[in-house]
């Protein structure tokens, strides 16, 4: 009898049918001489402090640094304290008993380093030592299943895997632990959260934020020129700024008397823009945020979703690229897309025969290859569903297209001895941009269509106006610019060398850093406003606190990303790894309790409701502490967060002032005053509209 464990109850049911286990027990399946179980995600964590008999933020017992670490089952918050979840312990069981009655084990959770991590815990919790062996597969599909049957390894295979997922694990502990309750207690009220990767994400936020803020905006000026030529309109722009206004009219007096420019330097060149490769996960949440708004959590649930349902390979790859065995599968791949009505006109226009290998690479495709469809193809999908699966089918098609060629055109005029400068663009080969008609990006440089040019020419000047531009701050950071900021992180360091080694580092992983964006949202450190991302102002704090320290460092975050890699190649020593994790968190926990953080103005305000007591101001809610009483009021209404003039308005005067933008249940946006009467309800106070003029 072999026991199979899977990471979903969903994955372990399509297993469970090809291997003839439909025999339905309590938390498992059964039949053909399989028993087949599933974890239900980490089922089996590090333990926290308490369990160590460390209670409470006590100075003097950090930095905590378990030896061993002792591992729990996982736990949920009651009241003030955890206790196991109930869930957990009765799957925990069934996979006991499973594994009991088994003579071996064979792995099917994620193909990945958590997949991994899931599994060897709970080996290790239950002290098991039967042998393992491992299915490693990329989709979901009857046939890839089968081979993976076909081909198990053997579990030491992926002990290198393991040992990378157990080293981030025990570091995200000791650095998320240590850091956070120094913090706390240096603070001296409230309690702050930090961790390995998590900081450094913030530090990008809050340091864009900052520098947007305090920009300083400047007006220039600049003189635009509109011609005609062979019927095409096209506009010419000076190369000089100008700072003032008047030195603009000044120049451009004289140029309509002139009525004609001359074009003195014409720079053609051919530009060839190679398709792209497939989807990484981070790739597609960057995409789906910049079309759909989707965060990138819910692009991960929509492609794990599609995944499950056999639609689309594993979706947590940090690779663009296919091994060269998948290239024979490609073809029937596009064949079957002709099926689906949304993506049947781009099939049309892929060169058959003449696909671009550009996507094969067996070097750099790494646990899983890049995002593909499957054969199967979806009839019915929800409307999130289906924005998901065409972008990723249409990337496919894209990256099987030839390359784009395009000649760019750089002209310079003079009129009135003063220089001006056009770009233009033609396309001589479509190529992959015909496959969704995109010929242009909408982040890049405006280009327009030109006539034929030559120095020499003279072009009449139908009109000339100065334009007012000004200075444009850093833009504030959306999902998808995080997103890349987080993956690029390696790039923006200034030692060349560290550069170059932490290239394709970045912090965090495509299977991470989803959750990494929705941790600061619960930990109350950022809000959304729009599509940028804000810090609150407990966000600031933190930053404010520790901007200076090493914990926000992103080049040292990405140098333990590649130590992980490392580990997990078996390239790297995971003790030592360990050992550097104990000193850092030892020489981040003594800086942060010598640190002070900035509190938040203390408002004095006296319960509305017993009006016996103080309120008490926190970070998400407004109470009085007598629980007799029991007034609370949430600082976030409707998605808006109150500020504490809001808050001191409300009580002070039973109104706060018009708040833009609150979200009703359904969704719609608002403008409304929050309003509390005597007994300290709110409700809201919607602004009389004024009437039409007739």
């Amino acid at each position: 009898m072999k026991a199979i464990i899977a990471e979903k109850p969903s994955v372990a049911r399509e297993i469970a049918i090809l291997l003839g286990a439909t025999e339905k027990r309590d938390g498992y399946l059964a039949g053909n001489g399989y028993q087949v179980t599933w974890a239900l995600g980490h089922l089996v964590v590090l333990a926290m402090p308490e369990d160590y008999g460390v209670s409470g933020f006590q100075r003097e017992a950090l930095p905590i640094l378990p030896d061993p670490f002792i591992l729990t089952v996982r736990k949920v918050k009651k009241d003030k304290s955890y206790i196991p979840d109930s869930g957990a312990l009765k799957q925990l069981k069934v996979i006991e008993k499973v594994i009991g009655s088994c003579d071996s084990i064979i792995v099917a959770t994620d193909a990945g380093r958590e997949g991994e991590l899931i599994f060897r815990y709970i080996y290790e919790y239950l002290k098991c030592r039967k042998p393992f062996e491992r299915l490693w597969i990329s989709s979901l599909t009857e046939k890839a299943i089968k081979q993976g049957f076909e081909n198990l390894k053997a579990g030491s295979d992926f002990d290198g895997l393991y040992r990378a997922g157990q080293g981030r694990s025990r570091a995200d502990w000791i650095v998320g632990i240590n850091a956070s309750q120094a913090l706390s207690i240096s603070a001296g009220r409230g309690v702050y959260s930090l961790g390995r990767v998590q900081t450094p994400t913030l530090a990008l936020i809050c340091k864009r934020y900052l520098e947007n803020r305090d920009f300083i905006v400047k007006k220039y000026f600049q003189i635009q020129l509109e011609h005609r030529k062979e019927f095409v309109d096209f506009k010419s722009l000076s190369k000089t700024k100008w700072d003032h206004r008047k030195l603009a009219d000044d120049t451009l007096k004289p140029i309509p008397r002139a009525g004609m420019a001359t074009v003195t330097a014409v720079e053609s060149k051919t530009v060839t823009e190679q398709p792209p490769l497939l989807f990484d996960l981070t790739g597609l949440q960057k995409e789906a945020n910049k079309r759909a708004f989707y965060t990138a959590e819910e692009t991960l649930n929509i492609a794990q979703s599609l995944y499950e349902k056999k639609f689309i390979t594993y979706p947590r790859t940090g690779s663009k690229y296919i091994p060269e065995d998948i290239w024979f599968e490609i073809p029937a791949l596009v064949r079957s897309l002709e099926a689906r009505v949304s993506c049947k006109k781009a099939v049309g226009k892929v060169k058959w025969g003449r696909f671009n290998k550009r996507i094969v690479n067996d070097v750099k495709v790494t646990d899983h290859h890049g995002l593909l469809t499957t054969e199967k193809i979806p009839s019915e999908l929800s409307a999130h569903e289906n924005v998901i699966y065409d972008m990723i089918a249409h990337r496919l098609l894209e990256a099987l297209s030839p390359a784009c060629t395009k000649e760019i055109t750089d002209i310079e005029l003079q009129a009135s001895h003063y220089d001006f400068t056009l770009k233009g663009c033609n396309i001589i080969e479509v190529g992959w941009r015909g496959i969704k008609e995109k010929f242009i990006d909408e982040d890049s440089d405006p280009v327009q269509e030109l006539p034929e040019l030559k120095v020499g020419d003279k072009l009449k000047i139908k009109e000339a106006s100065v334009l007012e531009k000004k200075t444009k701050p850093p833009v504030l950071y959306t999902e998808a610019d995080l997103l890349s900021a987080m993956e690029n992180a390696g790039k923006e360091i200034d030692n060349e060398d560290e550069r170059k080694a932490l290239k394709d580092i970045g912090i965090g992983t495509p299977a991470t850093r989803a959750a990494i964006i929705e941790t600061l949202f619960k930990r109350d450190y950022i809000r959304r406003e729009k599509k940028s991302l804000i810090p609150t102002d407990k966000g600031l704090q933190v930053y404010g606190a520790v901007k200076n320290k090493n914990i926000v460092d992103v080049a040292m975050t990405a140098e333990w990303e590649m130590a992980l890699q490392k580990i997990e190649n078996n390239e790297a020593d995971a003790d030592a790894f360990h050992r550097d994790m104990e000193a850092y968190a030892t020489s981040i926990t003594r800086e942060l309790l010598e640190t002070g953080i900035s509190k938040e103005k203390q408002l004095e305000l006296t319960c509305p409701k017993c009006t016996n007591h103080q309120l008490l101001v926190w970070n998400k809610v407004v109470k009085c502490p007598d629980e007799a009483c029991g007034w609370l009021q949430f600082r976030t209404v409707c998605g808006v967060q109150l500020s504490l003039a809001d808050i001191e308005s409300l009580v002070l005067k039973g109104k706060t002032h018009l708040i833009k933008g609150m979200k009703s249940k359904s969704g719609n946006k608002f403008d409304a005053h929050i309003i509390m009467d005597d007994t300290g309800k709110i409700s809201f106070e919607f602004e009389k509209r004024k009437p039409k003029r007739k």
